[in-house]
This record gives structure tokens, C-alpha cells and sequence, in this order.
């Protein structure tokens, strides 16, 4: 998202250039253009009805080409913001204390390779009881990527500099006794979509391969307020789709024959294959549940605006949202706390209280399953055996039709690709779509193309039937602290998408060769809970010990 002063110097630049080209015409529009575009809108219109159009269609397409001249940067904001909170909702508005539980007796392993998937509290044990210094932890983790990163296509730069001084700076605080936070000394990737100074922004696509944004992002900031070390820019999906970028298909951990699924791709696969302790993903539709779901990583989608998107890539403004990918619900938890909050240049961000304990009343919680999309599952899936594991541990679980007749999922793809045709809309015209590395029909540069002939009024009856969606799932998915579903089902997946509640996707079972571990996903049934979710995951977690399978290729 761009700062307003610099949106100004923009468009003040550009006015003198603006006021000479408008008055350029265009070749008009005739009646029967009009004809053969009703077709494409679903529109019929009577001859007496055309000739009426044909003067404000020929002004409307000088507007038009007067609009394209300013070929708007990604970050321009865009004023009408979504926010997800409805009239009946009533939320606990303070903040509380969050006590870590940073253990003790943490040792040095006599093979250092163990380090590798070491939990943040565990590291940060480490790092304030002086068994490791920051500097020595993330030459550690750096010079991991450098093995591993080739094989898993998931790094697009190392910020080595940027890591040194960072780690310096935390141990100058610990040798001091000062400690900012658990993540203190901790090293960490971005997500290549977030602008850091000094560093390449690529979205992972040959149009964008050396941009360079003289912006640190709001969670990059968050992040070395909280003494994090960031190590490294993680490859994603081109544009934000998928796991294919300019440097190939990132992999896989437990299936190099595999893609990790996008499109926080790096992020998920470095996490899972031990590359570095934690990364930041980003979500519209599925980019954090789905690489988490299939490398087995513990990912976080937070309630939309809870972290704000300043200096990140913008897709779909009334969509995307930022959340940790990690070990486990914890290392989520403790992420999410440094992480979530407002500022004043994205608009449809709010700072709400993150009150974590840590534990939750198995036997009070109220907890449901999807069974339209369980109950006819195998009785040795994944899925019914986390509702067996729960019930066993004294959890009452529900069972509820989960809404799938709202076609959710309609509504959400025209959502974000009306936005994201806009929020791109400079590449399409300039051609340089032809670059991308993704060129099939279903990806970015068609679907930007396709996009241009949603009209606004579609685009503004979907965003109100969307309204009316939230209104229509708000009573079943409030009854309810957590709701499981399937990772991979769409519908579950697109609603909270528009509702805008959280979830956590993490490990479900156990591993069988070539594969990653099974995976389940527990949705918040109220928006701001992400305290309870991850709390719930942290139980569920404790009891199965799932997230502790590491893949084998990178246990060395």
C-alpha cells in the first residue's frame, strides 16, 4: 500500500501529462459493437436503447483512456475498505499480558543439525541462557538455505547483510539482559511480496525480477521491533498464485517429485525442511491453508485486517491478509502476537486485544465438524480421527452441515479477480503479462485479462451478496469456538475467505513415504479469536505429536 504523500507527488507529476492526453479520441463506438458486447453482460437492449447509449459509451471510453494514463502503481491504495465485522458482534477490547512459557532446561545438541527444527520458545531458551549466539543461530539457518535452498526452489535472496546487524543488535540486548520478546535473535523469511529497503520485491514473476521499493512493509517493521533476524526472501507463487515462480516449481519437502503448493510456497517449504524456524505467508484465497495443508507445516490465517498490509503486494484489497507459517501452534501464537495490528495507511486494518494463554477448557469449549463434508469419509481418514482424538480427550463435537450452497466460491474468484485486474492493471496493458512465467488459461494474465469485462455493477452485487453471505453464516459459525473442516474444501475455505474468520491448518497424522503428513484445519467461529485457536491447536498438538514428524531428506 502506498503512503499518501507519495501518492500525491504522483498524481502532481503526472497532472500537466494527463490534462494534453485526455482530449485524445478514440475511434467511437458503433451500434452494432454494442450488440455484440450485450452477449458477453447478459444484456438485452432495443435498438431505440443503443442509439440512446452511443454518446455516453463514446465519453465513457475517453474517460477511459484518460484513467489508463495513469497506469496506478501496485501499492496505490484503494479507499473503500472491507471490513468484516457485522452489527451484532461484540468483542473484549483489552488487552491482557501474555506470559511465555519460554523453558529452562534447554540444551545444545551434540549434532547441531537438530537445531533445525527447534521451536521458537526452545531457540529462545537458547539465545538468552547464552548457548548460542544470535550471530552463530542464523549463520546457522543461512547457511542451511545455502544447502537446501537450490533443491527446494524456495529462496529468491538471502538478506545476509540485513541478518548480521539485526543479530548483532539482539545479542548487544541480551549481553544487556534486555528482552523484547520470545522472537528476540530469532531468524525468520519473508514472503517476497513484502518491501524491505535495500532488498528486491520480485512477486516472484519476470516483470517485477528487480524491482527495488524504497519501503520497509508494516510486518517487516513489527518484526525488528520485536528483535527478529530476517534471513532471507522466500519465493512464492508468481503474482501470488500457485508454487511456480520465475525460478521454477518450489518443491515439496516430503516429495521433491512435488510441488508445495502456493502461494506461500517458500515460505511453507523452508519452515517444514527446517530452512529457518518460522516465515510470514500471506492469504486470499487458500495461500496459507493449502502449502501448510500439503508440506505439513502449522499455518495461521488471521481475522482479515488483523495485520496490516502496508508495503505488501496488493491482490484483492478486500481479501488478502498476512499470518505466520511454523513448526507448531505455539511458534503461530507467539508470531501472531508481534505481528497483528493497525496503522493508518491501511485502512481496513484494526489492532484487537491477542489475549493467549496457552490452554483452553477441553470440556467447555464448544467445538463442531463439518459432517457434510466428514461423515462420508473413510473411517480411518484423518479427519475422523482427529474428532476421535478430541472426543477421547473429553471434547464435545457437534456435528453441522457447514454452508455449501452459497456459492462462496463464485463469489470470492470474481471478488478477487475483478481487484486483482486492478490492482495489475498496468501490466496487462503494457503487454508485459507476456512475460510471465505462468501463461496457461487459468492463471494471472488471462484471468486479468477476462476480469476487464466483469462490469462494476457485477462487481458491487457480488460484493453485496457477499454482505449478505456474512449475515447468513454469522449465526451457525458464532455458535461455535471451533469448527473443523477438511484443509482442501473449497466452500469451508471461500466463506471465511469473505467472512473474514481465522483458522489454523497444521498436521493431522502420520506420515507414510513420500508423503506429508495428513492435515486438518480448525476454522474460529468468531472473528479476533485467533487466541483460542491456537490455543486449541497447542491441546490438540500435545496430544498427538503429529507436527514433530520432520522429513527425511533434510534431517541431516
Amino acid at each position: 500500500m502506498l503512503k499518501i504523500p507519495t501518492l500525491l507527488k504522483t498524481v502532481v507529476c503526472l497532472a500537466s501529462f494527463f490534462v494534453l492526453t485526455s482530449t485524445v479520441r478514440a475511434q467511437d463506438v458503433t451500434v452494432n459493437e454494442i450488440i455484440n458486447t450485450e452477449k458477453i453482460y447478459d444484456l438485452h437492449f432495443t435498438d431505440a436503447k443503443r442509439d440512446s447509449m452511443l454518446n455516453q459509451l463514446n465519453t465513457n471510453l475517453r474517460f477511459y483512456q484518460y484513467l489508463h494514463g495513469f497506469n496506478l502503481p501496485n501499492n496505490a491504495p484503494l479507499p473503500n475498505w472491507f471490513d468484516p465485522v457485522l452489527p451484532a458482534m461484540t468483542f473484549n477490547l483489552k488487552q491482557q499480558l501474555i506470559n511465555w512459557n519460554i523453558p529452562g532446561d534447554v540444551v545444545m545438541p551434540a549434532d547441531t543439525n537438530q537445531l533445525a527444527f527447534y521451536t521458537i520458545a526452545q531457540l529462545s531458551s537458547l539465545l538468552r541462557h547464552r548457548a548460542i549466539t544470535s550471530v552463530q543461530l542464523s549463520r546457522f539457518f543461512i547457511n542451511r538455505l545455502k544447502k537446501y535452498g537450490d533443491t527446494l526452489r524456495c529462496v529468491i535472496s538471502l538478506t545476509e547483510k540485513i541478518a548480521m546487524e539485526q543479530a548483532k543488535r539482539a545479542d548487544a540486548a541480551f549481553a544487556k539482559g534486555l528482552y523484547k520478546s520470545p522472537l528476540q535473535g530469532i531468524p525468520y523469511g519473508l514472503k517476497d511480496l513484502f518491501a524491505v529497503k535495500g532488498t528486491r520485491t520480485t512477486y516472484g514473476s519476470p516483470p517485477f525480477r528487480d524491482q527495488e521499493i524504497d519501503e520497509d512493509a508494516f510486518v517487516y517493521r513489527q518484526l525488528e521491533n520485536a528483535g527478529a533476524v530476517l534471513i532471507a526472501k522466500l519465493s512464492m507463487g508468481e503474482l501470488a498464485m500457485d508454487d511456480i515462480w520465475f525460478g521454477g516449481q518450489t518443491k515439496n519437502p516430503w516429495n521433491l517429485l512435488e510441488g508445495s503448493n502456493g502461494s506461500s510456497a517458500g515460505s511453507a517449504s523452508a519452515t517444514v525442511a527446517g530452512l529457518l524456524p518460522f516465515a510470514i505467508g500471506t492469504e486470499t484465497y487458500g495461500s496459507i491453508v493449502a502449502p501448510s495443508a500439503v508440506c505439513g507445516a502449522t499455518g495461521l490465517r488471521p481475522t482479515f485486517g488483523s495485520v496490516a498490509r502496508t508495503g505488501g503486494m496488493n491482490l484483492a484489497w478486500t481479501s488478502d491478509r498476512i499470518g505466520p507459517i511454523c513448526r507448531d501452534a505455539e511458534d503461530a501464537a507467539m508470531v501472531f502476537a508481534y505481528i497483528h495490528g493497525s496503522d493508518v495507511y491501511d485502512r481496513a486494518s484494526r489492532t484487537m486485544p491477542f489475549n493467549y494463554t496457552g490452554s483452553v477448557d477441553l470440556k467447555s469449549i464448544k467445538v463442531a465438524y463439518a459432517k457434510n463434508y466428514i461423515d462420508s469419509l473413510p473411517g480411518n481418514s484423518a479427519e475422523k480421527n482427529v474428532i476421535k482424538t478430541l472426543r477421547a480427550a473429553g471434547v464435545q463435537v457437534a456435528g453441522i452441515d457447514f454452508p455449501s450452497n452459497l456459492h462462496t466460491n463464485d463469489l470470492l474468484t470474481t471478488i478477487w479477480a475483478v481487484e486483482s485486474a486492478a490492482a495489475f492493471d498496468p501490466l496487462t496493458r503494457s503487454g508485459k503479462d507476456s512475460q510471465m512465467v505462468q501463461q496457461w488459461q487459468s492463471r494471472y494474465p488471462n484471468m486479468f485479462r477476462s476480469a476487464r469485462f466483469i462490469p462494476g455493477v457485477e462487481y458491487l452485487t457480488v460484493c453485496r451478496l457477499r454482505y449478505m453471505v456474512m449475515q447468513q453464516a454469522f449465526p451457525l459459525l458464532s455458535k461455535y469456538d471451533i469448527i473443523i473442516v477438511p484443509s482442501m474444501a473449497d466452500e469451508p475455505m471461500a466463506l471465511t475467505c469473505l467472512t473474514g474468520n481465522p483458522c489454523i491448518t497444521l498436521p493431522a497424522g502420520l506420515a507414510v513415504a513420500g508423503s506429508a503428513p495428513p492435515s486438518i484445519t480448525f476454522i474460529g467461529g468468531k472473528l479476533y479469536s485467533e487466541a483460542i485457536i491456537t490455543a486449541f491447536a497447542k491441546k490438540f498438538q500435545q496430544l498427538t505429536q503429529y507436527e514433530r514428524q520432520h522429513p527425511p531428506l533434510f534431517v541431516r
